[in-house]
């Protein structure tokens, strides 16, 4: 878990006190204080270095007002306060003359009332987090986000054009971008991340680095960051990171497969039981019960664009049917194999990277605590290959589908009252009605699909 931010007496605590000796060390000159928006957009506020302080012990004010679903005009003054055990040198910057640059990302408050504002995306996710700990659980997190590479044209625009031709564990010369995606790992390392894995993926110019687990609230700080780095780091490169869910017809998109444990307070894995055919414990199947009976709703959540979408169709590797399995990827959520009792997980496999992390993962937790709470049962897996059913046969499986736009999946968020209220009264009305806003502007636009098929034919 993060650690204290400011002390109640004004001061400094022990935590804030190494990082201005380090910032002082490592001579940074520039501070970015990090937080999201409610549909997960970074957004920094930079100070010099010399601010530093007075942000641990004061924090630093911001026009709420101009952030997406925050708070209107009359409302607007918010503060800023950083969370010391986020605090990195940004990787990109470490060679500029003049000195480094570091990050801190920050939790925001309320100025009106001087608590923490009840609208920021990460507030969210620590009262998830809060919920789960009253329960006796730490809830951990691995992801696994993919994105693509392209090229930038002459003047430095996003183009879809491949960076290269390869395909899933290609290696180099058909990885072209193999380079990039080395120095974005070496970025990420000097972070603190731990990267396990990295290989490209199935489609052209598509990649994927994993990063160990971690507790949920660091590893929603780690893709936030995640994507800022990779965005960063291909841009020096000539290239343009995108974690679009589909950004090219007919191939596979990408997906944030999102591994999922509880720990005791004792630190034993609540998911598992070796006595059990799947090693899976009854609170690993209460919690995964949870997460297939709220899916439709959370799916607003976690595949948050028109785009998204996309992506969730049959016969591109996407799961889109609501059922679990211990030995196919064609479920919505899979049972991985796991070496050692403390790796047994369960793996949500529909969020894509586009998601608001703290809201994606905050809406999992409730999801999955209402499974336990309410006692849910938790169906049979399905081991054949679901692709090769019929509708007939989902519906002998008692098999149903996720929402097929973002309309739908909007709809399935207002009618479910768990997910919903994961949201919080105030970000729960304003996500609504942006993606509501979203979706209809989706549907009064004509596509180049539709020129293509139907301007010289009508």
């Amino acid at each position: 878990m993060t650690g204290d931010t400011v002390k109640t007496d004004g001061g400094i605590s022990d935590e804030a006190q190494d990082v201005l000796d380090e910032i002082e060390e490592k001579n940074v000159d520039f501070l970015r204080l990090q937080f999201t928006d409610i549909l997960g957009t970074v957004k920094n506020v930079s100070i010099t270095a010399d601010q530093a302080e007075k942000a641990f012990t004061e924090g630093i004010y911001f026009d709420g007002s101009s952030i997406n679903g925050f708070v209107r005009i009359q409302e607007s003054d918010m503060r800023l306060v950083p969370d010391p055990s986020t605090f990195a040198i940004l990787p990109w910057r470490e060679d500029v003359e003049g000195g480094a640059s570091g990050r801190l990302i920050c939790d925001v408050y309320d100025t009106s009332t001087g608590e923490p504002f009840s609208g920021d995306p990460r507030r969210i996710l620590k009262d998830a987090v809060e919920r789960a700990e009253e329960m006796g659980y730490t809830v951990n997190a691995g992801p696994e986000p993919e994105f693509f590479l392209f090229k930038e044209d002459e003047a430095g625009n996003a183009t879809t054009e491949y960076s290269d031709n390869g395909g899933y564990f290609d290696l180099a010369p058909k990885d072209l971008a193999s380079d990039v995606r080395r120095d974005i790992i070496y970025g990420l390392e000097s972070m603190g991340f731990e990267v396990e894995a990295s290989h490209h993926e199935v489609a052209q110019a598509q990649h994927e680095i994993d990063f160990k687990y971690d507790d949920i609230l660091s590893t929603a700080d780690n893709v936030a960051t995640f994507r800022s780095v990779v965005r960063a780091i291909a841009a020096q490169h000539d290239m343009h990171a995108t974690f679009m869910p589909k950004p090219i017809p007919r191939i596979n998109g990408s997906g944030m497969h999102t591994h999922l444990s509880l720990f005791t307070e004792d630190g034993e894995n609540a998911f598992h039981d070796e006595d059990d055919e799947f090693d899976l414990s009854d609170t690993a199947k209460g919690f995964l019960a949870g997460i297939l009976e709220h899916a439709p709703a959370i799916t607003a959540v976690t595949n948050p664009t028109v785009n998204s979408y996309k992506r969730l169709v049959p016969g591109y590797e996407a799961p889109v049917y609501i059922a679990w399995s211990d030995v196919n990827r064609s479920a919505l959520v899979r049972k991985p194999a796991a070496r050692v009792p403390a790796a047994s997980r369960i793996e949500a496999r529909f969020p894509d990277p586009s998601c608001n992390p703290y809201l994606a993962f905050a809406a999992l937790i409730h999801a999955g605590l209402d499974g336990l709470e309410n006692d849910l049962d938790c169906p049979d897996p399905v081991r054949e290959n679901i692709y090769d059913f019929g509708e007939e046969e989902r519906k002998e499986y008692g098999i149903e589908t996720l929402p097929t736009n973002l309309g739908e999946a909007v709809e399935a968020l207002e009618a479910d009252e768990v997910i919903y209220d994961a949201l919080g009264p105030h970000t729960g009305e304003k996500f609504v009605e942006a993606k509501t806003e979203e979706f209809k502007d989706y549907l009064v636009s004509v596509s180049e699909w539709e020129l293509d098929r139907y301007l010289e034919t009508f």
